[in-house]
């Protein structure tokens, strides 16, 4: 009799890896790069500004070795990669909670750590939810902790349902009173795995997604769309704080596809989505103020 699949539980079983710790000087220069890739008129923070909601993504990046790397592109064995075989990663969302922000110029540490792992069962077979705990300080004082959740599937699993062909021709029609615009191509997906340290092949390898993914097109970043998310409040109420804010990601947009990121303020918080002509929450957010 064949043997049946090993559960992806029992991989992890004693898998618990420890803390561990980065620095860095928080230079001008990334944040300064994204506004660029953003088009914004200029740098979204300066040395000694406070730098927006999530852009902590553009910091403390690590660069391996070439041959480090997995076939996705992504890091064959690292300190909160799940040991479990032939992964497909995807990235799922987070919280964050901001005491207060973190400021450019000024030396940051990050604490990282595991907080949870846990199996369920999805429609293309057993998932495992990975979460990442993420604590930032500066001088000494925690300023933000994030929590990052990440779905690890083993295997090919059932084939995705995406369109054939992403269209590139139709808009998705606004709700709430905040709104912006993108519509990212390659090299705007191009540029933001640079910035980000993200080599995962979905985001500049269209044969490899089309093929091995089974992708129409080229991915674009779960993290650029919570970032378009919260350029909504930072365009549109520059003088409110954020004090917490969680977000989901719910499916793919492709490259060539009108994005839009709409958001609805109310009593403190905002709600706010990213949607397509054929999607209306791809992502979806809740941000509140102090």
């Amino acid at each position: 009799m064949p043997s049946s699949p090993t559960s992806l539980a029992s991989y992890v079983e004693s898998w618990h890896p420890e803390p561990v710790t980065d620095g860095d000087a928080l230079p001008a220069g990334p944040a300064a790069a994204l506004s660029a890739v953003l088009d914004l008129p200029g740098p979204a923070a300066a040395a000694g500004d406070p730098l927006p909601p999530l852009w902590q993504w553009l910091y403390f990046l690590h660069w391996p070795p070439q041959q480090s790397l997995g076939p996705d592109g992504h890091l064959r064995d690292a300190r909160f990669l799940p040991p479990v075989p032939s992964r497909r990663r995807m990235f799922a969302g987070g919280r964050c909670t901001i005491s207060e922000p973190l400021r450019l110029g000024e030396p940051a540490e990050r604490i990282s750590s595991l907080a949870a792992v846990a199996p369920k069962q999805g429609r293309s077979g057993e998932l495992l939810f990975v979460t990442e705990r993420q604590e930032f300080r500066q001088h000494g004082r925690i300023c933000l902790v994030e929590e990052q959740d990440i779905v690890y599937r083993s295997g090919a699993g059932a084939a995705p349902r995406h369109p054939a062909v992403p269209d590139d021709s139709a808009v998705p029609e606004a709700e709430g009173p905040w709104r912006l615009r993108l519509r990212p191509d390659e090299t705007l997906l191009f540029r933001f795995s640079a910035l980000t340290a993200n080599a995962h092949r979905i985001h500049y390898d269209t044969p490899y997604c089309r093929d091995v993914e089974g992708f129409p097109g080229l991915v674009v970043h779960g993290p650029l769309l919570a970032l378009l998310m919260l350029e909504l409040v930072r365009r549109n109420a520059p003088k409110r704080q954020v004090r917490s804010l969680s977000y989901r990601l719910h499916r793919p947009a492709f490259a060539g596809e009108h994005l839009l990121a709409d958001g609805t303020p109310s009593d403190g918080r905002a709600q706010l989505h990213i949607a397509t002509h054929r999607e209306a929450r791809h992502a979806s957010a809740e941000a509140a103020f102090t």
